[in-house]
C-alpha cells in the first residue's frame, strides 16, 4: 500500500460527511489517505490493531480461515464501507479477519485513539457507526443461516446481484462485476466446481455473459428470481 505524502480532505467520504465541518481541520491533520493496488493486504488476522479504515473507492474483501484451512469471504467492502471496526472491541488488540484488495483504489485511516476522539465530539458519526454494527450484525447473522441451509445455485446468484449492487458498473456489454471465480465461491461457501457449472448454467441461460474479467448480468430479472429460489 502506498502512502500518500500531504493530507487531502476527501469531503465526499463517509468520515468527512458524517462528521461536523468544525473537526475537518483535525480529519485534514491526522487522517491519511492511502492508495492500494489489487491484492494488496490492508491487514491479516492477528495483526495489531491500528486503526480504522474507510473505503473511498475500489473494492475489498473480508475474509478469514475457516474449516480444512479454506477461505471464507465474510464480505465485500466497497465506497463508504468500513474495516478494521472489528478491532474497536475492548477485549481484543488484534484484528480477528483479514482484508484483501480485490481492486486498485483508496482508503481513509484513523489511527484509533484519534477515532475514539473522533466518535466523542461527533455525535452523528457516532449514530451512524452505531448502525453500521447493527446491520453488519443482521448481515453476518443471515450469511450464516444461508450458509446452511440455502442451495448453492441460490447462493450463486444473490451473490452476483450483492457484488453488483455494492461494486459494480456498465460497461459496454452491460451490467457487470469483477470478481474471480475463485473469490465467488470463497463468498457462497462453496467448492470452485461447484460454482463454476452454476455460472456455465446461468450463462447457457443467458442470464450472464462473461467478458474479460468481468461477469455481466444479461437477465437481472431471471437471477433475482433464482436467488429468491423461484
Amino acid at each position: 500500500m502506498k502512502k500518500n505524502k500531504g493530507k487531502t480532505a476527501v469531503t465526499e467520504s463517509f468520515l468527512y460527511r458524517t462528521c461536523v465541518p468544525e473537526w475537518w481541520p483535525a480529519l485534514d491533520a491526522y487522517c491519511r489517505i492511502l492508495k492500494f493496488k489489487k491484492g494488496a493486504v490492508i491487514f491479516s488476522t492477528g495483526e495489531q490493531v491500528a486503526g480504522i479504515y474507510f473505503v473511498i473507492d475500489g473494492m475489498v474483501k473480508v475474509h478469514k480461515r475457516w474449516e480444512q484451512g479454506k477461505e471464507l469471504i465474510i464480505r465485500f467492502a466497497g465506497p463508504d464501507d468500513i474495516l478494521g471496526h472489528r478491532g474497536l472491541s475492548t477485549r481484543s488488540t488484534v484484528y480477528p479477519v483479514s482484508a484483501t484488495a480485490v481492486t486498485s483504489g483508496t482508503l481513509c485511516f484513523a489511527d484509533m485513539a484519534f477515532f475514539r476522539k473522533t466518535l466523542t465530539v461527533n455525535h452523528n458519526l457516532l449514530y451512524t457507526f452505531m448502525l453500521f454494527f447493527a446491520d453488519e450484525l443482521q448481515l453476518s447473522e443471515q450469511r450464516m443461516q444461508e450458509l446452511a441451509h440455502v442451495p448453492v445455485k441460490r447462493r450463486v446468484a444473490k451473490a452476483i446481484l450483492e457484488i453488483y449492487e455494492k461494486t459494480g458498473s456498465v460497461t459496454e456489454a452491460g451490467p457487470a462485476i469483477t470478481i474471480s471465480r475463485q473469490d465467488l465461491a470463497a463468498y457462497v461457501g462453496a467448492t470452485y466446481e461447484t460454482v463454476y457449472r452454476f455460472l456455465l448454467e446461468f450463462s447457457e441461460q443467458g442470464w450472464i455473459s462473461a467478458a474479460g474479467k468481468n461477469i455481466v448480468l444479461q437477465h437481472i430479472p431471471a437471477l433475482e428470481l433464482a436467488a429468491a429460489g423461484r
